[in-house]
């Protein structure tokens, strides 16, 4: 009956409108004995407002989730995360330091003029020049591509970055040192390439659907802001004939039993998440909906380490004592969730941080270590420590904010004073950035399968790093990472010290290590569920005729 009843809504529109355009190809990897649905569209709920389209100019989950429906990088992800081809058909090295990436001769824009390494060449150098202001030029930094550092301080200029189109189908990229999972960091978004033309005529418009010129399975067709974004399908996309979905809507729902009301009534295939108060009740009445996969994202809370008091590590580490994570983790959200003692999360390949020595102690006793700290910080009863804890807007956060609040009155009783801001999500971005805040919920989601995708983050200088967290011990354990290893061994051996010094001067508190949970229809085929990186491809998956 349930199945049935969302299915005739999703074939009747329950609001959306229905294309009549019948299946043009047929996905290679749909199995041979499903059928599919004549109406191919996918609807997905994706938590807020995107702050841009330009992957240039981007820095969240929301803006990633639609560009890698537009557009293609040298590499993507298959279901499971591992590194795939994308635009480049292969690539080789010698020694992990010189990268040579052949481009499909197939490949094309949207507007039907090839993608080149050219456009690779240009865009690259478009995250690193200044005088763009990428919010993730740091990423690039990260790669250690040649050059890269000195270019974003304005030290050098642009055209010493390690990149260099040889031709139309060859890109070589150079990186300072031996960098062994150098391509599997080529996946994320900030690694697009941008039509040149497009962006050099049209400026910061160029991300206007009448302008908008992609190179991925799907093309901007509307974008009405806080209402939805809508793609449809790029007929000039070079694997287009595996592609089954016709049409993609984004639809930006803060609330998420909005979301999941609208699921239920069949408007959505697919939600961003799941209210936190409605799993367990979910997971018994339709359980047949509920996705629960890995994802390597750790939840935090960061302190404005250059404002007083925050610039005290006592007030830092008495606030992160006095959470109990077991509780935020198990009964506030409850999906599979676990507590968090580093920034690293334990399910990335090849590194586990050692616990530090909070994490051994049972809540009373942090409780009890928290009061001391604050008392030797100059807290107290009768000189309370008085400040806001920001988060942008989501029930799910405001519910863990709420919960974490009353934990700090509760253990630590007239010795603090909490008030609760919420701020919608390109607001909050700009306060984080411009240190507008004393503390603030956030979250960091692995760009690619190493450790150094999460301790990057907390090095000096870094544009993630909205705490302005500085330790010279911290940088040089990252850095040698880098430059001193030799070895993966060697590498978590430097990464060990970072976590370390991280417990300890505590710029952040840990506070859980996600799992992704949301609300897929039954007859969604593909959804990749072991992706832990939540790496969505709307041209992997199709809807099932029932």
């Amino acid at each position: 009956m349930y199945k049935n009843k969302i299915t005739q809504a999703l074939l009747l529109g329950a609001g959306m409108a229905v294309a009549t355009t019948s299946l043009s190809a047929v996905a290679a990897d749909v199995p041979a004995d499903v059928k599919l649905a004549p109406v191919q569209e996918l609807v997905r709920g994706n938590g807020t407002e995107v702050a841009s389209l330009d992957p240039h100019k981007t820095e969240g989950v929301p803006e990633s989730h639609v560009l890698r429906d537009l557009m293609e990088g040298l590499v993507i992800q298959d279901a499971e995360g591992s590194t795939s081809p994308g635009i480049a058909e292969s690539w080789s090295t010698e020694d992990n330091q010189t990268f040579t990436f052949k481009i499909r001769k197939d490949a094309k824009w949207s507007n039907g003029d090839p993608v080149t390494a050219h456009d690779f060449e240009f865009s690259f150098k478009r995250v690193v020049d200044p005088t763009t202001a990428s919010p993730y030029s740091w990423y690039i930094e990260k790669t250690q591509m040649k050059g890269a550092k000195d270019i974003i301080a304005g030290n050098k200029p642009v055209d010493e970055l390690g990149v260099k189109a040889i031709d139309d189908q060859t890109l070589v990229i150079e990186t300072e040192v031996p960098l062994p999972f150098f391509v599997k960091m080529l996946a994320h978004t900030t690694m697009y390439p941008v039509h040149k033309a497009t962006v050099e005529k049209h400026g910061n418009s160029w991300t206007k659907p009448e302008n908008y010129v992609s190179n991925g399975a799907y093309t901007l067709s509307d974008w009405i802001v806080n209402e939805k974004i809508v793609l449809e399908r790029n007929e000039q996309y070079w694997d287009n004939d595996s592609t089954v979905i016709n049409k993609v809507t984004f639809l930006p729902i803060e609330n998420q039993n909005a979301e999941m009301n609208r699921f239920l009534s069949g408007e959505i295939h697919m939600t961003d998440e799941i209210p936190n108060e409605q799993f367990r009740r979910l997971k018994k009445d339709y359980s047949e909906t509920v996705a629960i996969s890995p994802y390597l994202c750790t939840y935090y809370y960061g302190f404005n380490t250059q404002k007083a008091p925050f610039n005290d590590v006592r007030v830092r580490q008495a606030l992160s004592y006095s959470i109990d994570r077991d509780i935020v983790a198990g009964a506030i959200w409850g999906q599979g969730q676990t507590p968090a003692y580093a920034l690293t999360h334990s399910g990335i390949t090849g590194f586990s941080p050692d616990q530090p020595e909070y994490a051994t102690l049972s809540q009373k006793e942090r409780v009890q270590e928290a009061k001391k700290l604050l008392e030797a910080a100059g807290f107290g009863a009768g000189n309370p420590l008085d400040f806001t804890l920001l988060y942008n807007t989501s029930e799910n956060h405001k519910k863990t904010a709420v919960a974490i609040q009353s934990m700090w009155k509760k253990s630590l009783g007239n010795y603090v004073d909490v008030t609760l801001e919420n701020q919608e999500w390109k607001t909050y971005l700009d306060n984080s950035k411009q240190g507008n805040f004393d503390v603030r919920r956030a979250g960091w989601c692995a760009d690619y399968n190493e450790a150094s995708a999460f301790l990057a983050i907390a090095k000096t200088g870094n544009g993630n790093n909205d705490q302005k967290y500085s330790s010279p011990v911290y940088d040089k354990a990252m850095d040698d990472a880098m430059t001193v290893a030799k070895s993966e061994a060697e590498r978590n051996a430097f990464y060990a010290i970072a976590e370390a010094e991280l417990a300890k001067d505590m710029p952040i508190a840990p506070i859980f290590q996600y799992v992704k949970a949301r609300q897929v229809q039954p007859n969604v085929g593909g959804y990749p569920e072991k992706n832990p990186q939540d790496s969505l491809y709307s041209k992997d998956m199709y809807i099932i005729a029932e």
